[in-house]
């Protein structure tokens, strides 16, 4: 057999392209994929309706009662119980924007959360933190910004969300040290925990101080984002319902994301689960929108199941596939921009973890999601947060961000004078086509290895755990990383400071 031809190319006379990508600003381009008919959408609707009407939602912060009470709502003092009526739900979903923009530090990392817009951020909320040298532990101050650091460095990751909790700070000083890592390591937009106004109020001080805005341009802009869960089945808690009312006057973002089990905190059928998940959504959203009229809010849901033998709650399951794919559904019949989630159940960053994750995140977007959080690094169902698990999701993050560019169909990229070239039995290494588009046609991954086995194994036969390890590492020793400017760091130092002394800001419960 004839050796076949290599063809060289000097380097150094190499003038083709270098590969651009932008992840930044995506949009989905998946068709949106129903699991229920129209029909039975609108019955689960009005369903979600009336549970809200006749059922009603147990509401503890009296501040919240009085504002629903203000807007029309039916009160029982005694059980705390709250009866929404449908005209309020409609008033509050006509006057909730459809669009809405988000400031960031620079405006390249300004986004847009609207019907038809892709943002993904890494897992959350996670009390725990493991990497294959370290292990798994509580999750530290230290954790918390090396994961900063890595969403910062992943272009396709546009919203920072709090990944780890950083236990080792005191809840009531915690707000300062994750506020400051975001803003002093990231020019993302940036999360606030919502457990009460003071310590909300300090965050949304340290925020405006810190990009030297005035309050009235903070007020007129989103430049944060919260998370509110609400409390399945059909109770909303003291600093979530504050966290809304607190959001929605200042102007900032709340994601509303009702966390329901199938079988433990809701109905074990899917359609069952959505209609309380859907009914708490809009029971919040109305509490925004008396808030504060055209408040900026993410309908939003986390539904899943649990294993029934065990009552451990799983993810990446069909069920959770086609919860997505409903909500999706709802979101649509509600015109908002709303959040999903992805996740994996597994303990380590394995097989189990790499499908139950990918199932996870193909539901978020065949059902159209806006948000899809936890697409990066969670594992144990929330409870831990994987370096390794987060370096290697984001390369399947950014093949899919690959997949929201316009397909190239020119008359060009058809090729024909490539045809016209090669002859029967050629091949297209050298033509010209190849030559001039070779550096920027295909994705080029970070972590992937594509060598055969011989290269791969004279390499040191590294899996892809091995290599994700050396990759977040790399990032996080980085010394031309971003830090933000020593002046605006200073003054937010000097708050923190100042803040501490006066003993800080309990979390209210």
């Amino acid at each position: 057999m004839a050796e076949p031809r290599r063809h060289k190319r000097s380097r150094s006379n190499d003038t083709s392209p270098e590969r651009q990508v932008d992840y930044h600003n995506l949009r989905n381009p998946f068709p949106a994929m129903p699991v229920f008919s129209d029909d039975r959408i609108e019955a689960i609707h009005q369903a979600s309706l009336s549970v809200l009407q006749d059922l009603g939602i147990k509401v503890l912060l009296p501040e919240a009662r009085r504002i629903f009470e203000i807007g029309g709502a039916r009160l029982d003092s005694v059980s705390e119980m709250v009866f929404i009526g449908t005209d309020m739900v409609e008033a509050a979903l006509a006057s909730a924007p459809k669009s809405i923009p988000i400031a960031a530090a620079i405006p390249e990392k300004d986004i847009l959360l609207e019907p038809g817009s892709l943002v993904f951020q890494p897992g959350a909320g996670a009390p725990h933190a493991t990497d294959r040298q370290n292990g798994r532990r509580p999750g530290t101050l230290r954790d918390f910004r090396n994961f900063v650091r890595l969403t910062e460095h992943f272009d396709v990751l546009q919203m920072v969300p709090p990944i780890v909790e950083p236990q080792d700070i005191p809840v009531h000083l915690r707000h300062y040290e994750t506020i400051k890592a975001q803003l002093t390591l990231s020019r993302k937009v940036p999360f606030i925990f919502s457990r009460g106004t003071p310590q909300v109020s300090d965050c949304f001080e340290m925020i405006r101080d810190f990009r030297g805005i005035s309050d009235e341009e903070f007020l007129s802009k989103s430049h944060c984002f919260t998370i509110i869960n609400t409390n399945s089945p059909r109770q909303l808690d003291i600093p979530m319902a504050q966290g809304l009312i607190d959001f929605a006057r200042a102007g900032q973002v709340s994601i509303v994301t009702p966390f329901t089990l199938m079988g433990a905190m809701a109905p074990i059928s899917v359609a069952g689960a959505i209609t309380l998940s859907h009914a708490e959504a809009l029971a919040a959203i109305t509490l925004t929108q008396l808030a504060r009229p055209g408040a900026p809010v993410c309908y939003g849901t986390f539904t899943s199941n649990v294993d029934m033998k065990s009552g451990a709650p799983a993810f990446g399951t069909p069920e959770h596939f086609r919860a997505s794919l409903a909500a999706g559904q709802l979101a649509r019949k509600i015109g908002l921009p709303w959040r999903s989630a992805a996740g994996s159940a597994a303990n380590l960053n394995d097989a189990q973890g790499a499908n139950e994750n990918q199932l996870a995140l193909w539901g978020c977007l065949l059902a159209g999601a806006t948000v899809v959080i936890h697409a990066a690094g969670w594992i144990e169902g929330g409870l831990t947060v994987s370096f390794e698990k987060f370096v290697t999701d984001c390369e399947l993050l950014q093949m899919i961000a690959e997949l929201c560019a316009d397909a190239d169909a020119d008359d060009d990229a058809i090729g024909f004078s490539a045809l016209e070239e090669v002859q029967p039995g050629g091949h297209f290494f050298a033509a010209s086509h190849t030559m001039s588009r070779y550096r920027t046609e295909f994705y080029q991954p970070f972590l992937h290895d594509w060598s055969n086995y011989g290269t791969w194994s004279e390499r040191g036969a590294k899996d892809t755990d091995q290599r994700a390890t050396q990759v977040w590492q790399a990032i996080i020793a980085n010394k031309e990383a971003f830090q933000a400017n020593p002046e605006p760091v200073e003054r937010l130092q000097n708050f923190i400071d100042r803040r501490t002394a006066e003993g800080g800001a309990p979390a209210e419960s």
